[in-house]
């Protein structure tokens, strides 16, 4: 399943997509010693496969950081989300610990080279839309201490009563994962370049790696 997208966003993105996949019945905890053993593990995977030198000309990060720049976003100040996290390892800094979920779909994220968006289901109201953003409108992301006025033209998601992203790289605090969410949307957020299949791909591990060490079944 994909989400929708404005026809005017997919006119000027040509293949831009997102893939969505449902997980209820979470559990999501502070920490997880085992979770913790599972990051040493993706880090070193990400350290064989990686370097800092090669990174920005690999053909997958090099997709998004030419949509950051084409939506007048600076990849070099606002990098795109798998690259941020594998840089992070690559330069011996530790991975920020939020909680059990977050954590995980970061880890995910990192070993797919694919940014991952996830909401509590449970506060979004009807579907998710994707379409450009209008001038004036106001987004509060996670981490923000006021909200950001938007100059029109962004790739946001709504649901049906508010903004809940700017893609692909800010959700909004309002439906933010926490201790007390049982029931998540994912969102494998692609890029115009990146194939069909590699959304598939990292939906596949997200899966695997949530269910493990978060609980839950796929919806």
């Amino acid at each position: 399943m994909f989400l929708k997208l404005d026809e005017k966003l997919s006119a000027r993105f040509p293949g831009l997509e997102a893939k969505i996949v449902h997980l209820e019945g979470v559990s999501v905890a502070k920490e997880n010693p085992e979770l913790e053993q599972y990051k040493d593990e993706v880090a070193e995977r990400i350290k064989t496969r990686w370097t800092v030198e090669e990174l920005k000309d690999h053909p997958m990060i090099r997709a998004y950081r030419d949509f950051f720049w084409k939506l007048d976003i600076d990849p070099t100040k606002n990098r795109p989300a798998a690259e941020a996290l594998i840089r992070r390892v690559l330069r011996e800094r530790p991975l920020y610990k939020i909680n059990t979920f977050v954590d995980a779909y970061n880890l995910v994220s990192m070993d797919t080279a694919i940014p991952i968006a996830s909401f509590d289901n449970d506060i979004l109201v009807g579907e998710l839309y994707m379409r450009e953003a209008l001038e004036g409108e106001e987004f509060l992301g996670i981490g923000m201490k006021k909200p950001v006025t938007l100059y029109g033209g962004e790739a946001v998601i709504q649901d049906d009563e508010k903004l809940v992203a700017i893609y692909p790289y800010r959700d909004a605090d309002s439906s933010k994962v926490g201790l007390t969410t049982r029931n998540v949307l994912m969102l494998m957020c692609g890029a115009p370049g990146v194939e069909t299949s590699k959304l598939d791909e990292a939906g596949k591990v997200s899966v695997e790696v949530m269910t493990r060490f978060c609980g839950g079944k796929v919806v």
